[in-house]
């Protein structure tokens, strides 16, 4: 709870902008040209809003938009991401400095939250740090609300409290906005009855209100209650505001049997219906802990050769900005590595006054121990850098992670890196034009058992999941790669030539020779001449950046770690990896849950459940005779012959 004063911004002076409809008209045509914002190899380059969005994630957050110089635009929050970021670029309905405001945007950053709640609190304090624009035009920068409670006065009173806190009493908060203060008022005055009117009002009434007339007031004004009575209301009023919920049930349950033992049946009542209420309502959340966190808390996502370091600033137990980095190193290729080069350059030497008391990360390194040491020594007061936190700082670092992740998805899948890499893919295989689409099978079963084959698609805008596909394989080997791949190809490019579908410009093999041989042989039997073959072979360290391309003729490639065109091949390469274990897990676990009953002829749902009523279980049917199993009603002898031998053989 911060008791400090809050003093009141100053507005910025606006211009009447409906004065001058020329203007605006201008204006508006203007906006709605394509703007191109960057040229790269002859292509122009713009935000790729529709990628973007498509990948967005529809938990609560902040949003932070920015133009093309990195300089920040805009700060927002949504209860839904994608769908509030999306309305950005609706295609009509867009006022004047909306269009303006998308006109500029170069890149967006997003940071998850638990709640919209921590969303609102995120936002306001980014906007408060970060001052964009477009935020000065729209919004006023009213601090946040309180719950008032006076004092010095027989009977005080509760209201909801904005600004400087210079009344005398006391002040419960802040909480997210003036909607839950009003829910928590509203609560209030149901279940304690304390006085919520002007003192005005308060000391002009001859006769009790409305709220008294419907039990939400006890009729201070006219002396319906006493002081005694009104300062216990008063008490469980504020003992119910700082969260002593444990304490306030205890002393309404004590109470309640000393009215009952007195006979006072209708106070009983009272206080039986204020336990009642307690335990339905869910406190309110309050923005403040306790205040006595200081922490930097920071998350790395690494993936195709980009990472993103995301960072949360807690002050005082709140969380004040956060920040995205992408660092551009060649040598630090994990998370541990880079979260340990990140600390290193931040932290060492950095200015007292900027430093957190503690600094939480989402993977351990090496040298942990090492830094807290050194930052420690440096401050002459103890700083710990760790990995393993618990409780809040847990949500925190949770917050963090799924925020880098994000927006390292949303970097992977930006029009501009994406085009790069094609580019780059290009002139690494020397073809004649730009590839269009891009595909890549991959197999996985356990021990050779329900073998699933995946097949992703890529193009200029990123994954295209909506042409995904995924083949179970039978009637082969168990562990027979070569025959699953054998069999995937041939049902993909079949049934692609059969329905007059395109064919990928490159086609990708997540295997080495054995694995391309078998999807040169299928597109020889289908004719199929167009395609380039590249398989990709894990090195012998079989970490990213060493992997092997295996060309169609046989020869092989090393690319650099550094090299665009292999951060896009191991992107694929992943992504397919990832939809086929996917389905074999979707597979297998849909194989255990299947009884061995399915799949006999003439062994409907109705026969199934006589028989384990019958038996017991599915262990039970197990072990019975066929003489047994013909005693199942609806269950002919010849049928339960059939039942028995499905079940018993190897």
């Amino acid at each position: 709870m911060s008791h400090e004063n809050n003093k009141p911004s100053s507005k910025p002076i606006l211009k009447n902008e409906s004065s001058n409809s020329l203007d605006l008209t201008r204006a508006s045509q203007a906006t709605q040209k394509t703007i191109k914002k960057e040229t790269q190899d002859g292509l122009a380059v713009e935000f790729d809003s529709k990628t973007f969005l498509s990948h967005l994630t529809s938990k609560p957050g902040v949003y932070q938009m920015y133009d093309s110089e990195g300089h920040i635009l805009y700060v927002g929050k949504a209860k839904n991401l994608k769908k509030r970021v999306s309305s950005y670029f609706q295609k009509t309905g867009l006022n004047v400095k909306t269009l303006a405001l998308v006109r500029r945007i170069m890149s967006i950053e997003v940071t998850v939250t638990p709640s919209e709640a921590e969303a609102l609190v995120l936002e306001h304090n980014l906007i408060k740090s970060q001052k964009p624009p477009f935020n000065i035009q729209l919004r006023d920068d009213k601090s946040f609300p309180y719950i008032f409670m006076s004092t010095g006065e027989d009977f005080p009173r509760l209201a909801l409290h904005r600004g400087p806190k210079r009344k005398k009493g006391k002040y419960f908060g802040p909480y997210p906005n003036s909607g839950a203060v009003r829910e928590s008022l509203n609560f209030l005055q149901k279940t304690f009855h304390v006085r919520q009117c002007e003192d005005s009002v308060f000391s002009n009434r001859s006769r009790p209100c409305l709220l008294y007339q419907i039990n939400r007031c006890s009729g201070p004004c006219v002396d319906v209650i006493s002081k005694e009575n009104y300062e216990k209301d008063l008490e469980q009023t504020r003992l119910f505001l700082d969260g002593k919920s444990k304490l306030l049930n205890d002393r309404l349950s004590r109470d309640m049997e000393g009215a009952s033992q007195n006979l006072a049946f209708e106070q009983a009542a009272i206080y039986r219906d204020r336990i009642k209420a307690l335990s339905h309502v869910q406190a309110q959340q309050v923005i403040d802990s306790s205040g006595a966190s200081n922490m930097d808390v920071i998350a790395c996502a690494c993936g195709s050769g980009v990472a993103c370091i995301h960072v949360l600033y807690v002050r005082h137990g709140r969380i004040v900005g956060s920040k995205s980095y992408f660092p551009k190193d060649k040598l630090e290729r994990d998370e541990s590595a880079l979260l340990n080069a990140f600390v290193s350059h931040n932290y060492i030497g950095g200015s007292a006054m900027d430093m957190p008391g503690s600094i939480a990360v989402s993977h351990s390194f090496e040298d942990e121990g090492l830094l807290s040491d050194a930052l420690t020594a440096q401050l002459g007061r103890s700083l710990k850098v760790s990995s393993n936190v618990r409780t809040y700082k847990a949500k925190w670092l949770t917050m963090a992670l799924e925020a880098s992740r994000q927006n390292l998805t949303q970097r992977l899948n930006d029009k501009r890196t994406v085009t790069q890499r094609f580019l780059a893919l290009k002139n690494v295989l020397r073809l004649e034009e730009l590839p269009q689409r891009i595909e890549c099978f991959d197999i996985s079963h356990s021990s050779g058992e329900l073998t699933v084959a995946s097949c992703v698609v890529f193009d200029q805008d990123g994954a295209r999941k909506s042409d995904y596909r995924r083949f179970n394989i039978d009637g082969i080997t168990g562990g027979d790669d070569y025959a699953a791949m054998h069999q995937a190809l041939t049902r993909r490019y079949t049934r692609l030539q059969k329905e007059e579908k395109s064919l990928p410009d490159i086609l990708l093999i997540d295997g080495g020779k054995g694995q391309l041989s078998q999807a040169r042989g299928v597109f020889e039997d289908l004719g199929i001449d167009q395609v380039f073959l590249m398989g990709v072979a894990k090195g012998t360290t079989r970490k990213a950046g060493f992997e092997t391309l295996i060309h169609e003729d046989g020869t092989e490639h090393v690319l650099s770690a550094d090299d665009p065109s292999l951060h896009l091949i191991q992107q694929v390469r992943d992504e397919a990896h990832r939809f086929a274990v996917t389905g074999h897990k979707n597979r297998r676990d849909k194989a255990r849950r299947t009884s061995s009953l399915e799949g006999i002829p003439g062994i409907g749902p109705k026969r199934r459940r006589e028989l384990l009523n019958h038996f017991g279980g599915l262990q039970e049917v197990n072990k019975a005779s066929a003489a047994d199993l013909a005693k199942v009603p609806g269950l002919s002898k010849k049928m339960a012959e059939e039942v028995y031998s499905a079940l018993h053989t190897e």
